[in-house]
């Protein structure tokens, strides 16, 4: 232990700014009180339980669990078709080593797998979240041209910790009681989460992404005829340009006529089938040879590497992520707002109610069924800590009262304790920290102390008043 601890002038200047400190609270008490006055209505309203205070408030961010995991970046970078080996070489050892010069950086771990690479960038802790996703962004944007194949773009991944996955759902037809009805493919369930769904979740506040699971992605899908081919003397390469052609809007200058202007453009857009048949790969003689003469064009689905099953069977459904540093048990609650009115626009279909065409035909609905919603475990967890504390703090009352017989001490000293905690609840929101099974719990186990040194004050204080002559101040 140092020696400059017990140095008795640095110990005497500590004395003096203690009894300057109290002094001062001595001589303005009303400052004092109005400043306790504040630090308490500071904490009601940053306080992570559910009180209804009728005043706007801004709680300490509530979750479950503690998230412990490292300060990291995801960089995902797809090319369909490739092996491992190819994506190591060609575009996760690039990026590897291009990310390692980024400033902060601790290690880089990656994954080459079939089709894309996963690069992890762990930093510093101290390192800002955002202030890291900047600098790799501005990295991938500045690499020398042919350091990754041509068309080959890495994207970072969401704003988000591993911890964020907080919403689970599925998408599924019920009746108007709410039982499971049906009468819907997998590929409409995955129309409906991508292009409704999943959009008006991301529009909560507080959402990063979210991500579609389950299902099959419709995609026009062309089978070629290799005899065909052979036999109109097309090659593949002029069949893929014809289909990317074909699917073209092209925009031209404008014209003027009679003062008016007019864009000149023309439509090109595939809607259906028939538009990619009809498209021509070549002409031979003033003879067009069309996608129909040497391929078959359908609609299916799209390679998919997994699948989501609920109860055995197949489904379709979404996670949706908290953004980093959001509130997750606010965000949950603004989820489910959005649910409701979701709900109420989803389609719905007539459906026969049994093999007899006659019989009365029932209605399914597509409707949005949670299977993973953490605000249950939060709850739970708000709720068994806050009767700890509540508990805790009236038994450590009861016993302070018992114990001291005297009933201004032990106000004083029973006071001190909610005061505390949620002094404790502004000091955690000024710093950014989350109110979760640890850190309640240590405020908990801090109640004792605290305790004991109100008890040591008043202890003292009583004895040097009892000691004390009736001339002493």
């Amino acid at each position: 232990m140092d020696d400059h601890l017990f140095d008795p002038d640095r110990k005497s200047l500590l004395t003096k700014a203690i009894d300057r400190t109290i002094a001062f609270c001595l001589q303005n008490r009303l400052v004092v009180l109005l400043l306790l006055l504040g630090g308490i209505f500071a904490g009601l309203l940053t306080a992570p339980f559910d009180w209804d205070l009728g005043l706007p408030r801004e709680p300490v961010p509530v979750d479950a669990i503690p998230d412990i995991g490292e300060n990291q970046q995801i960089v995902f970078t797809e090319w369909m078709g490739r092996s491992p080996q190819d994506i190591e070489d060609q575009i996760t050892y690039p990026l590897t080593s291009s990310l390692l010069g980024i400033p902060g950086v601790k290690s880089v771990r990656s994954f080459s797998m079939f089709g894309f690479s996963s690069i992890y960038v762990v930093f510093d802790e101290d390192v800002e979240f955002y202030w890291s996703r900047t600098r790799i962004l501005e990295k991938l944007n500045a690499l020398p041209p042919g350091t990754l194949p041509e068309g080959i773009r890495p994207t970072l991944g969401p704003d988000a910790t591993p911890l964020g996955q907080v919403f689970w759902y599925t998408l599924e037809g019920r009746d108007r009681d709410g039982n499971p009805a049906g009468g819907w493919d997998l590929h409409e369930l995955r129309t409906i989460q991508d292009w409704i769904v999943r959009y008006e979740l991301m529009s909560v506040n507080g959402v990063s992404e979210v991500a579609s699971v389950g299902g099959f992605v419709k995609e026009y899908q062309v089978e070629v005829d290799p005899d065909a081919l052979r036999a109109h003397g097309v090659t593949l390469s002029q069949l893929v340009k014809a289909l990317k052609n074909s699917n073209l809007d092209t925009g031209a200058r404008t014209m003027e006529i009679n003062r008016a202007e007019y864009v000149i453009r023309a439509i090109g857009f595939v809607k259906s089938i028939e538009d990619l048949e009809s498209a021509v790969v070549q002409a031979r003689d003033n003879v067009p040879i069309r996608v129909r003469d040497v391929a078959r064009v359908v609609q299916g689905p799209a390679l998919r590497r997994g699948a989501l099953d609920k109860g055995g069977a197949e489904a379709v459904g979404g996670v949706v992520v908290v953004r980093y540093g959001a509130n997750p048990l606010e965000v949950i609650k603004r989820v489910h707002k959005k649910v409701q009115e979701i709900n109420a626009a989803l389609p719905e279909k007539s459906l026969s109610s049994g093999d007899d065409k006659d019989s009365a035909p029932g209605l399914s609905k597509v409707q949005i069924v949670p299977f993973y919603d953490r605000s249950g475990l939060i709850s739970e967890t708000l709720g068994t800590l806050k009767r700890a504390l509540e508990e805790e703090v009236l038994v450590t009352i009861i016993v302070v009262i018992v114990m001291l017989l005297h009933l201004r001490s032990s106000i004083l000293i029973s006071g001190l304790l909610p005061i505390a905690v949620l002094f404790c609840f502004v000091a955690m929101k000024a710093f950014g920290v989350d109110a979760n099974v640890v850190a309640l719990s240590g405020i908990a186990i801090a109640i004792g102390t605290m305790v004991d040194m109100g008890i040591v004050l008043n202890e003292n204080i009583l004895t040097q008043l009892q000691e004390a002559g009736p001339d002493e101040s």
